[in-house]
């Protein structure tokens, strides 16, 4: 009896020792993988975060430059005193000069404006004008939502989201602070995306800064 006792208490032992022997013990445990691993290591269930999904709004500078109301031009006949001068994109999106009256100006580069002022110019005016287009003050930015002084503010180049909140004294105590929705003005319409801080800002852009919920 006692012998049969004995085997019975050997095979559970074994039986103990086989299960711990199965089970995967981890030695040490790594971080959780970060956004950017997941992406790179496709990692299952990953979710792309809001400033990856987001196309990014780059304003453009330079001769491809839209122009659109509000913009300060400086514009230059070269030998006509008179015709030379600033001149400012009024609301309906030209400009007015001596002799050729109101110039369509949205839409157009500076280059394209200097020509269009060029051809009326020749048509009857001047025989061989000579113009030259830049600008002189860009359009105001628009800020609204959580900060402490909303508004419009002029717009200077290479400009950011972070640098208008700045602008605009910083953030309330209840703004969202790691993103922005960002409105861009494009082809008579507006693109608008969520953006983060780091996003280059341009004219006529409007930030609007939201409500964190906890």
């Amino acid at each position: 009896m006692q012998r049969l006792r004995a085997i019975i208490t050997c095979l559970l032992a074994a039986l103990a020792l086989a299960g711990c022997m199965r089970r995967s013990t981890p030695v040490a445990m790594m971080n959780p993988q970060s956004d950017l691993d997941a992406m790179a290591y496709g990692q299952r269930g990953y979710q792309p975060s809001a400033y990856a999904a987001a196309p990014l709004v780059v304003p453009i500078y330079g001769p491809d430059y839209r122009l659109d109301a509000g913009d300060r031009l400086r514009i230059v006949v070269y030998g006509q005193e008179g015709l030379t001068n600033t001149y400012m994109i009024g609301a309906g999106g030209a400009i007015t000069m001596p002799l050729i009256g109101g110039v369509p100006a949205r839409g157009r580069t500076p280059a394209g404006l200097a020509s269009e002022i060029t051809g009326r110019l020749r048509n009857g005016f001047i025989r061989d004008p000579s113009v030259a287009v830049e600008i002189e003050t860009y359009r105001p930015f628009f800020i609204l939502g959580e900060v402490a002084a909303p508004g419009q503010y002029p717009y200077v180049p290479n400009m950011s989201v972070e640098s208008a909140v700045a602008i605009a004294g910083g953030f309330s105590p209840r703004a969202r602070r790691d993103r922005v929705t960002l409105t861009h003005p494009e082809g008579g319409g507006a693109v608008r995306a969520v953006v983060p801080l780091g996003t280059p800002l341009g004219p006529g852009d409007t930030v609007l800064v939201g409500e964190r919920w906890f």
